[in-house]
């Protein structure tokens, strides 16, 4: 009887944990739909940007300044990737296992060769925090992360509709198209997943406010976490949202969606041990289901068209 308040006293936590995921799953979406490649590096600059966040803000640095500088940070490890890819022709899923393999000995350097470091709402002027997300205030995490994505989508918005933003739109439809075009999709690739990796690492900057502390593991498995939104906005939404900021809104919600399955598995009292477990079936579920519905759309199609033959 206890399941329903439980759940619902859970919710309002987390809504602001997808809203500040879904940041990282538009960066996602920028290299695995729009771009089609598959960048591992994210689940080193989930921990980079925290990092480096964190880091300078008990350094005495403006919250401001040190989220850009966490940005800035995510688009040198990708830039890095970017690079392993398109100036050593390394495959650019193994060129993002060797950033991320890289980052964690970074990450370590970057937090003074710690393996966390915690931070004090009391003490320095965090955006987010997890006390505040259930006050009826502007700094509500809820809030705060609802106005970063709103502009966050703005931004790329207006930049993918811009001449570069839409050569890389381009690359990644038809790469050789684009290439006989007289597109530099190189370049193209560099800007996009260097973009994709600066995102993650500023949503990576807000999450680690929101919690309190900063892990050298804090990005392992983000990248399922990220496809998941990304996979489950465009199951839902794929048909209703045919705008391009509509599409980044869709894996925004995705995310949220994402957070409430996980609260309510945990709210049901199984192993919290299984969430990467839960989290790879829930992908598999949301991967699949495109598949079985054309599948069983294709048999009734045929169906339909065998009994109008037969009764002809």
């Amino acid at each position: 009887m206890s399941f329903f308040p439980n759940l619902l006293s859970a919710l309002p936590g987390a809504i602001a944990q997808g809203l500040i995921w879904g940041i990282m799953a538009i960066g996602v979406y920028i290299t695995f739909k729009v771009l089609d490649v598959a960048d591992l590096t994210v689940d080193g600059t989930m921990a980079t940007g925290g990092a480096v966040c964190l880091m300078l803000m008990i350094n005495g640095m403006n919250v401001w300044l040190a989220l850009l500088l966490a940005f800035l940070a995510g688009l040198a490890a990708g830039l890095v990737t970017g690079l392993l890819h398109t100036r050593l022709g390394i495959p650019v899923i193994l060129a993002s296992i060797l950033t991320q393999l890289a980052l964690f000995s970074v990450n370590l350097h970057i937090m003074g060769e710690k393996a966390n470091i915690a931070i004090n709402p009391d003490k320095y002027n965090t955006l987010v925090s997890l006390r505040d997300v259930r006050s009826v205030s502007l700094s509500n995490p809820i809030f705060v992360a609802v106005i970063f994505t709103v502009v966050l989508i703005g931004v790329l918005y207006w930049f993918f509709g811009t001449e570069l933003g839409s050569s890389i739109r381009a690359t990644g439809s038809n790469l050789s198209m684009s290439r006989a075009q007289g597109i530099n999709v190189n370049r193209n690739k560099v800007i996009a997943i260097s973009l994709s990796n600066g995102i993650v690492a500023l949503s990576s900057a807000l999450f680690c406010q929101y919690q309190g502390f900063a892990d050298v593991n804090a990005g392992r498995g983000a990248i399922v976490i990220g496809l998941a939104s990304v996979i489950i906005g465009d199951v839902l939404f794929s048909k209703i949202f045919r705008n391009f900021a509509l599409k980044m809104f869709s894996v925004s919600i995705g995310a949220i969606i994402y957070y409430i399955v996980i609260q309510i598995v945990l709210t049901l009292g199984l192993n919290s041990n299984d969430l990467k477990m839960f989290s790879a079936i829930i992908v598999a579920i949301f991967l699949g289901l495109p598949y079985l519905k054309e599948k069983y759309s294709g048999k009734r199609k045929l169906a339909a068209g065998k009994w109008a033959s037969d009764h002809a």
